[in-house]
């Protein structure tokens, strides 16, 4: 049997148990569609009371009835579920859904009575949309996920007479529906399979190009419902929303959509909403109590609140709490800034779409909601792979948009427990926050040290290690005798270790000693061979304190011995110590992706200077007296011909072919094949 080609599917395709239906019957049902919407067009056109659209509307639960048929093919699905769309259109711009008008009269309650009918029918059709975001067909699915969004806009739109709004109620259907992905009433195949339920892959590129990233109404509200439903969620009941979510929000940390100042805001923000665009008024400023209470009491009493008031901003300025809570007062006062300011629980819906501070509080309060959501009970590798999907966005995609990027240190903290990638990530996030926002980790190179373990060198993330390591031991002012700890167990390592990961050691280490030139003393510590054989006093039992290691006695003599290593590259690097040391830094990038593939490209392609020799008879000068007196040269034959084995007869110079290829002649032969 012929092996297959291409790997086997991850998971099978559903085949549909539907019938098939004939084209004859697509075109009627096509046509039947057309028909009911231009009825459905031309009754909410010539309406003008609540009875007459009573009776006018009801096709519209036949239209509804087509859409949701699970027979229908997905020709006939599509044209029906915009067909309703067109219809729903009219009817939210007519303001039928609305209920500012609506009195107490006998005809005000027949309108009562058609509007809520006309919500239900509303609510069926969103739940339709919603599911068929989980439907076979993509043209269904990407569809379902545009009408929705137009819905939402014109909802509120209609709402949006008095002052702007935005039609909540249905933008939390929308999130529900990306997030928890209810099932599609045409999909008939029962799978309790949790990667069902993740969402598509081409609905999550949808909604973060066309929508997430471009307008700030529509980040603002998902962030808002993405914090409120992670801290209601029940993992048991739904173990995949968490994973939704963290596909979504890694999209949108990725991107540079995340506005950074209220100018951004005020004159580039975009709206899906458009009534949210209008500037917003004004945050009025409320009197203070002292102000209140000095308008009626006399002036004895207003004196004490002065000095209240003082002892209360003493209290403040020693208050530790206020460097969390307004680090980012001095860069905030050097340049005035436009747009919204006031409390952010002060604000009303529009004007918190208008302040860069909500903004960052929504976005803060997503990702501390979901960051301890990511733990999955009972599998460790899932939880690993979810945190490094986390940790590679939070440098640079979360913790410069956080209010207070401090609050993710414990569950940072909690991923270097991991080790491997995780915890590599985890360090990198650690470090940022100690070096931009001045958090204490004293226990920072006790952990990075403990990731130099015995397969360190020959995993796939050492690349990444010493990327990261670089940066983190680049500080001059770190302890001599935490740097020698560092070297001395990269040299120890690298005995063992490919010689892919031995030419990433050697400029590692030469760049560490150049940066510390007090470290010259493992490599030139001499040792007198009268007191016996050296001891290394390097404690090469792993301990967890790399100050504790007395790695600054020792010496880099395993390093030295690479200096004989059967790879020539590799040989030639390791005597880079023995001479003196006015050669620059190396970069690190020019070694890091080397792999046995690369190591053989190199030698492989390597330019020859000198052919050697591929001639298997030499021709050898011996210095004994038959062949000088004779004069001549001596062949050997390294594989010789059965002609030559049995001997006689003489060559073409007359010769004997015996003293020609005599073996037993004196001479080291080894040595003679080896001169060249």
């Amino acid at each position: 049997m012929p092996i297959p080609s291409l790997p086997p599917p991850s998971k099978k395709r559903k085949i549909s148990s539907r019938p098939s239906t004939r084209p004859t019957d697509n075109r009627a049902n096509v046509n039947t569609i057309a028909n009911i919407e231009s009825q459905l067009t031309a009754a909410l056109a010539v309406s003008t009371s609540g009875n007459t659209v009573s009776e006018s509307l009801n096709p519209l639960a036949d239209l509804y009835l087509i859409a949701a048929n699970a027979t229908s093919s997905p020709e006939q699905t599509s044209k029906a579920i915009w067909a309703l769309y067109r219809v729903w259109v009219i009817i939210i711009g007519s303001g039928r859904l609305n209920s500012n008008s609506i009195g107490s009269s006998k005809a005000d309650e027949k309108t009562k009575i058609v509007k809520a009918w006309l919500w239900e029918r509303l609510n069926e059709y969103v739940d339709l949309l919603c599911g068929l975001l989980k439907d076979e067909e993509k043209i269904l699915r990407t569809s379902a996920l545009q009408i929705l969004f137009s819905i939402q806009k014109h909802l509120s739109a209609s709402v949006s007479q008095e002052k702007p709004e935005f039609h909540n109620a249905h933008f939390r259907r929308i999130v529900h529906a990306l997030v928890f992905n209810p099932p599609c009433h045409r999909d008939h195949a029962e799978n309790d399979d949790d990667s069902e339920n993740l969402i598509d892959v081409d609905v999550l590129e949808l909604f973060h190009s066309t929508w997430l990233s471009l307008y700030d109404d529509v980040r603002w509200f998902f962030l808002r419902q993405a914090g409120t439903i992670l801290s209601n969620l029940d993992l048991k009941k739904h173990p995949y929303v968490p994973t939704n979510f963290l596909s979504i929000l890694e999209k949108l940390a990725s991107s540079p959509s995340f506005p950074t100042s209220p100018e951004r805001l005020s004159k580039e923000g975009k709206w899906w909403v458009e009534e949210m665009g209008r500037a917003p008024p004004k945050v009025k400023k409320s009197r203070s109590k002292s102000t209140s209470k000095s308008a009626a009491m006399d002036t004895d009493e207003d004196e004490d609140d002065h000095e209240s008031e003082g002892e209360d901003k003493e209290e403040d300025e020693d208050d530790w709490r206020k460097f969390f809570d307004e680090q980012d007062k001095d860069k905030d006062s050097k340049t005035k800034t436009a747009g919204i300011k006031g409390r952010k629980h002060t604000l009303t819906l529009h004007q918190s779409l208008h302040n860069i501070s909500s903004h960052r509080a929504v976005f803060t309060h997503a990702w501390l909601s979901l960051l301890p959501k990511l733990s999955v009970p009972g599998s460790m590798e899932r939880t690993r792979d979810l945190a490094v999907r986390a940790l590679n966005v939070m440098h640079r995609g979360v913790l410069p948009f956080m209010t207070k990027p401090v609050l993710v240190m414990d569950w940072v903290g909690a991923c270097v427990d991991h080790g491997g990638t995780p915890g590599l990530l985890a360090l990198n996030a650690l470090f940022i926050l100690m070096k931009e926002y001045n958090l204490d980790y004293p226990s920072f190179y006790t952990r990075l040290y403990a990731f130099l373990d015995r397969d360190l060198l020959h995993l796939k993330h050492r690349a990444r290690f010493f990327r990261l390591a670089e940066v983190f031991l680049s500080s001059s002012h770190l302890p001599l005798t935490l740097i020698a700890s560092f070297i001395k167990r990269l040299s120890v390592l690298s005995l063992s270790a490919p010689p892919s990961a031995i030419v990433i050691v050697i400029p590692f280490v030469w760049n560490l000693m150049k940066r510390h030139p007090g470290l010259m003393g493992l490599i030139h510590r001499e040792w007198d061979e009268q007191n016996g054989p050296y001891e290394d006093p390097y404690v090469r039992v792993h301990p967890s304190d790399p100050l504790l290691t007395d790695a600054l006695s020792s010496s880099l003599f395993e390093l030295h011995s690479q200096v004989s290593h059967y790879h020539a590259p590799v040989s030639s690097m390791a005597k880079v110590f023995e001479g003196v040391f006015t050669k620059e830094e190396y970069k690190m990038e020019d070694f890091l992706d080397h792999g046995y593939g690369s190591l053989f490209d190199v030698e492989a392609n390597r330019k020859i200077k000198k052919e050697p020799a591929l001639n298997t008879e030499l021709e050898l000068m011996f210095d004994t007296s038959a062949q000088l007196a004779k004069g001549k040269k001596r062949k050997i034959e390294l594989f010789p011909s059965p002609a030559s084995r049995s001997g006689g007869g003489e060559g073409d110079d007359g010769v004997a072919e015996e003293d020609i290829n005599d073996t037993s002649a004196s001479g080291d032969i080894v040595n003679e094949l080896w001169a060249f």
